[in-house]
């Protein structure tokens, strides 16, 4: 059989349960669920000789999983760093857990989650508890990169769109600058050590109902990236939230046999040579930032 190259990063959905609502992110339409340590284990079992980063999400909040400690712990056993994405409304509740888990190396934390949550977020307290573990975090050396993904095409909208966020982390910071003026030519920006801020337009995900369709492209995966569902389910990238390119399950087949298979193959080559041949893919408006 034929080994695809090491994969930059394996995304693992731990959870695809989440406690927003946020309009950016569709609703999955597969059964909520946790998954149990045993099938965690099973899966960096398969992926730690393709990997050395997993990226603790694809929907769903992570922190939200009781076990959220223990993956960690297990990720540390197998050699493997974490990445995780989180929406930052448990950041208080996991804190002392994510502060001492030596495999965690960086988190995301979606800050454009309280722009569509405002009915229910109090701005004050979700910034105040993000901004105490950020200090934190850069004390143990865990980076922390600030999403800010809820730009619109309507330019004037976005220039005080973000803006208490903004002016709470140039006061916190001490910045002698304006984020809102530095966003109007950057999209992202170091903050200080080991803590990045980015903007960026919403984010859109790819589904067979959209309006896009486009044949010609290129995209990363199964090239640098894979993600697993959390029922096992085997997806090419992190963007097939509802698992509708299922290439198999890894808790019935081998992740080699599954990289080895017809439909995985035929996705791999076609990308190699600028084509498209799933149909998601075909109407998928990110494989615009790789040129595609």
């Amino acid at each position: 059989m034929k080994k695809l190259p090491l994969f930059k990063k394996v995304y693992i959905e731990i959870t695809n349960l989440c406690n927003l609502k946020c309009e950016f992110c569709p609703t999955t339409n597969r059964s909520p669920r946790f998954m149990i340590i045993e099938e965690f284990m099973k899966i960096l079992d398969e992926v730690k000789s393709y990997t050395g980063h997993i990226y603790l999400h694809i929907k769903g909040e992570p922190l939200m999983h009781p076990n959220i400690g223990e993956f960690l712990d297990i990720a540390n056993e197998n050699g493997l760093h974490v990445n995780l994405t989180t929406n930052g409304t448990f950041i208080a509740n996991c804190r002392e857990v994510l502060l001492n888990k030596p495999s965690l190396r960086q988190i995301n934390i979606s800050l454009h989650s309280l722009d569509q949550n405002q009915w229910y977020l109090n701005q004050e307290d979700y910034m105040d508890n993000i901004l105490d573990f950020i200090e934190e975090a850069k004390d143990n050396k865990i980076i922390v990169a600030l999403r800010l993904w809820n730009l619109s095409s309507q330019k004037d909208d976005n220039l005080q769109k973000n803006g208490y966020i903004l002016n709470r982390l140039k006061e916190i910071f001490n910045l002698n600058f304006s984020l809102i003026e530095e966003f109007k030519t950057k999209r992202g920006i170091k903050l200080s050590e080991r803590l990045y801020l980015n903007e960026d337009m919403e984010f859109i995900w790819p589904s067979l109902e959209n309006d896009i369709y486009e044949e010609k492209g290129f995209c990363y995966g199964l090239r640098d990236q894979l993600g697993i569902l959390v029922d096992g389910t085997v997806v090419p990238c992190c963007l097939d939230g509802d698992g509708i390119i299922s290439l198999g399950n890894i808790h019935k087949t081998s992740l080699e046999e599954i990289l080895n298979s017809q439909r995985a193959l035929d996705i791999y080559n076609g990308f190699s040579n600028r084509n498209a041949v799933e149909d998601l893919c075909k109407k998928c408006g990110y494989r615009s930032k790789f040129g595609g």
